[in-house]
């Protein structure tokens, strides 16, 4: 016996005889299916009896069509995985070139650098004054203040600040402004959580995460505004002030208090500038800094009991990802003031490790 489907109607081979089903048994053959698509020979039966429509049938006609029609549903289901599977591959794969675009950047701005170096410096020995990583970090900060000048707290002030922190947070997310490093034991592909990498050798502790998401552009916004709801650490956030822009975008003031990951340490606090914004290609970012007095932007006064730590320019970069969802690159940016808790701890504030497994990883799996 065989079956098959023409013209929207259902038919079977019976003795040699061609038999097809009207377009009304196909419809109550299909209300029945949905009710129960694997239905036993009494079950059958008692379909026949129920239904008038479907007397002429024979019972072995009905088992098969159930047969087909749930055959039918499996290789749709499978064609729609498949569809979604290749699309999925297809966003990784773009990712996955963009990073290794970023990553012939960098390795062609090592290049230069090493290149004029080694044309600069006569006398390959070290120097005897200190060239530590710290001494040169703090040099270059002070170096970047003297071309930075103080801006006021009006909205002008605060929105050059915001516009300053939109650039310095892209050229971490997709330039070469950190020096990033896979981090160990994550390897990118279809079924991972995404590309994970850490810094080396820039100031503070820095990770960035970037993959793929189910989720349209302001969804994803929403979800990583409110952090006290995927960030363990994080005991509460306050907005204490919202300014729209020209451009669209919004400035928010915020105070942020996170937990220390033992009584043995003070938790910290922030008082950051989130920059809220879609940029010319249709993407959304927000981006966040602390607001600092060198600034001579609006100040917070200290918190007892609490650290005042720094976020640098950090934040997410949502890309619309063809075929629905997103492609959100994150990067977190923190010095976290090390200098405070008893030596013994203060891996767990000096590793971009550890901010990576704690807060970019957690971002992206609640967004997954």
């Amino acid at each position: 016996m065989e079956m098959s489907y023409k013209d929207g109607k259902m038919g079977c081979m019976d003795n040699g005889k061609y038999v097809r089903y009207t377009p009304e048994q196909v419809e109550a053959l299909e209300r029945l299916y949905h009710d129960c698509p694997k239905p036993s020979s009494i079950r059958r039966q008692q379909l026949i009896r129920e239904c008038p429509i479907l007397s002429n049938i024979e019972p072995k006609q009905i088992k098969v069509w159930f047969q087909n029609r749930r055959c039918r549903e499996k290789q749709r289901k499978e064609a729609s995985r498949l569809q979604a599977v290749n699309r999925k591959l297809t966003a990784m794969n773009k990712l996955l070139m963009e990073e290794n675009d970023r990553l012939q950047k960098q390795v062609s701005q090592l290049v230069h650098e090493n290149s004029y170096f080694r044309q600069h410096t006569p006398n390959p020995s070290l120097p005897a004054k200190d060239t530590s990583c710290e001494s040169v970090v703090t040099g270059g900060q002070h170096q970047l203040a003297s071309h930075n000048p103080p801006r006021d707290a009006s909205p002008a002030g605060l929105l050059s600040i915001a516009e300053e922190t939109l650039a310095e947070f892209l050229s971490k997310a997709t330039g070469t402004a950190v020096e990033w490093v896979q981090m160990p034991g994550m390897k990118p592909g279809p079924d991972s959580i995404g590309i994970i990498a850490i810094s080396h050798g820039c100031a503070g502790v820095a990770a960035r995460a970037c993959g793929l998401v189910g989720l349209e552009p302001t969804r994803v916004a929403e979800i990583v505004k409110d952090r006290p709801s995927w960030l363990r650490e994080c005991r509460a956030v306050d907005v204490m002030n919202v300014l729209p822009t020209a451009n669209g975008g919004t400035i928010e003031l915020l105070y942020m208090q996170l937990y220390a990951p033992t009584t043995l340490a003070p938790p910290r606090d922030f008082w950051l500038l989130r920059y809220t914004s879609v940029l010319e290609d249709g993407s959304l970012v927000v981006c966040e800094r602390s607001l600092k007095s060198t600034q001579n932007g609006p100040s917070m006064p200290p918190v007892q009991h609490f650290v005042r730590a720094e976020m640098l320019p950090s934040g997410y970069l949502i890309r619309p990802c063809d075929g629905g969802g997103s492609i959100i690159h994150i990067v977190d940016h923190m010095d976290l003031e090390a200098c405070s808790v008893p030596e013994v701890l203060r891996p767990l504030y000096e590793s971009p490790k550890v901010l990576a497994q704690k807060t970019t990883m957690a971002a992206l799996r609640q967004l997954k």
